[in-house]
């Protein structure tokens, strides 16, 4: 087990090395505009997992998906290049759903944001159901200085 800062800054390595050789290295014409997001790295260093997001629609994003499949060898030879650890980890390639998620929250908070302005819109023209004021108010006292009894 490798000492998590050691971890996090292999997994930073690897995350630069990958965005680089992509960007210099790879001339496939099915990679489309990708970008590294993050590599979480197994504690044993063994495992990389990049994620990585793409510009573009579900075709775009399987094609860069099989664009990274093939170029797995190439980025891994340049990973044990740039890294020179004893083992160089294998590499995972993960579609990034944070964008899809933030969009999809972005969407709900905007619902919620209307539905309260509708509700703040009926608020300002309601009425009460009752009386004017509904809270109980103490009985006016008799004229020997005490209250009444229900009060």
């Amino acid at each position: 087990m490798a000492d998590p800062t050691r971890a996090r800054k292999i997994a930073d390595r690897i995350q630069v090395i990958v965005a680089r050789t992509l960007e210099k290295r790879v001339k496939d014409p099915r990679l489309g505009f990708v970008t590294v997001t993050d590599v979480r790295v197994t504690g044993d260093l063994q495992h990389a997992t990049v994620f990585y997001t793409v510009y573009g629609d579900d075709e775009q994003l399987a094609s860069t998906q099989a664009a990274l499949n093939s170029a797995k060898g190439l980025l891994r030879s340049e990973v044990g290049k740039g890294l020179q650890i004893r083992l160089t980890p294998t590499l995972e390639f993960v579609a990034d759903q944070v964008p899809a998620a933030a969009a999809e929250l972005d969407e709900l908070l905007a619902k919620a944001a209307a539905h309260d302005a509708e509700v703040a819109r009926l608020a300002a023209q309601a009425k009460p159901a009752g009386d004017a004021d509904p809270y109980r108010r103490p009985k006016a006292e008799d004229d020997e200085g005490e209250q009444t009894a229900g009060s």
